[in-house]
């Protein structure tokens, strides 16, 4: 087998399976080859611009659907935030009531007004921001497909391969003791998280999927969604200690995480990385396509473009609306570097 992980697959199903057939990992009937075993890092809606809000939208249950028509022997589908927001802040909502809800807020959110009357009417979402830019995309089928996929077990929180940890936005050694899971190794992390996972879907019978103290929901009183699917990492001395604060926290410092095994992640493009790690970051402009790498020795750390053997993290969101299909890297994790097309 062939075993890859794709970065978030927040683009349209074209580009998405454009890439994958660039890679060679497609048959002939457009399915996933037989000796392809995929890992989608999380995060399957939302993106793109206003005017592409109805196709994005559209786009999102796609993918989601496509790789859920594999088996589980042949696809891996880790929850990022934006797939649990749609049982989480978007759970209230119905088609009708997100598009006026998202209206209102676009608004507000563009004139910068006050927000009190709408937050009150809306009281599962922390901002306008959140409606209308980060969860714009949404329907009310996407939150029947999540759920039927947590309640079956196609969405989990983790999985492992030969010693590396993929998770959608990394676990530190705080998350891991909070949660009460022995991350001993890349295989006692993962089948801890998804446990942990298992056991919150058990209990969940009506109103938001609650997984605290991994994952705080965003709302009006708490302000942004916090926890294992929301943070990032940074360089603490950049950072308002209010973004550090927990946990769950909005921010996590890349050093604290379990040095026994390596993570690999997505969430986070090469931008933002280096807005947050300004310091441990190469010179030059951000770029999108490429994987990037994370190496912590000692107190320092080093955040690189490409795959260091010795990382700690491994980033696998590299912006796959934003960069062009043919320069989109896959992460094979057998080698742990990019994966090389048919025709290199």
């Amino acid at each position: 087998m062939r075993h890859v992980a794709i970065g978030d697959p927040q683009a349209s199903f074209e580009t998405f399976v454009r890439i994958l057939d660039g890679h060679g990992l497609l048959d002939d009937e457009g399915a996933l080859a037989s000796d392809v075993h995929l890992v989608s890092m999380g995060d399957h809606f939302d993106y793109g611009r206003p005017e592409l809000r109805a196709q994005a939208t559209k786009a999102g249950s796609s993918i989601l659907s496509w790789l859920a028509s594999h088996p589980p022997e042949q696809v891996t589908i880790l929850l990022g935030n934006h797939d649990l927001a749609r049982v989480c802040e978007l759970f209230p909502f119905s088609d009708q009531s997100f598009i006026l809800a998202h209206a209102e807020a676009r608004a507000l959110y563009e004139a910068k007004a006050p927000a009190d009357a709408f937050l009150k009417k809306y009281p599962s979402v922390p901002d306008t921001e959140c409606l209308a830019r980060d969860y714009s995309c949404f329907a009310a089928s996407q939150r029947d497909l999540v759920t039927e996929l947590l309640r079956n077990g196609r969405l989990r929180l983790a999985a492992h391969h030969k010693g590396l940890l993929l998770v959608h936005a990394g676990v530190t050694t705080e998350d891991f003791a909070l949660a009460g899971i022995d991350a001993r190794d890349a295989a006692s992390a993962c089948e801890g998280l998804n446990r942990f996972l298992d056991e919150r879907l058990a209990a969940w019978s009506d109103g938001p999927l609650q997984l605290a103290p991994l994952h705080q929901t965003g709302t009006p009183s708490t302000g942004e969604g916090r926890g294992v699917l929301y943070h990032r990492p940074c360089d603490p001395s950049t950072q308002p200690p209010s973004r550090l604060d927990g946990p769950p926290r909005r921010r996590f410092d890349p050093r604290t995480l379990p040095a026994a095994f390596p993570q690999a992640i997505g969430h986070i493009r090469d931008s933002k990385c280096r807005e947050l790690m300004p310091h441990w970051s190469p010179p030059g402009a951000a770029v999108d396509g490429p994987l990037r790498s994370l190496v912590v020795e000692a107190d320092r750390a080093s955040y690189v473009v490409g795959c260091r053997a010795d990382a700690r993290l491994f980033f696998t969101d590299a912006g796959m609306s934003h960069a062009h299909p043919d320069r989109y890297e896959l992460f094979d994790l057998d080698a742990r570097a990019p994966l090389q097309r048919p025709d290199e």
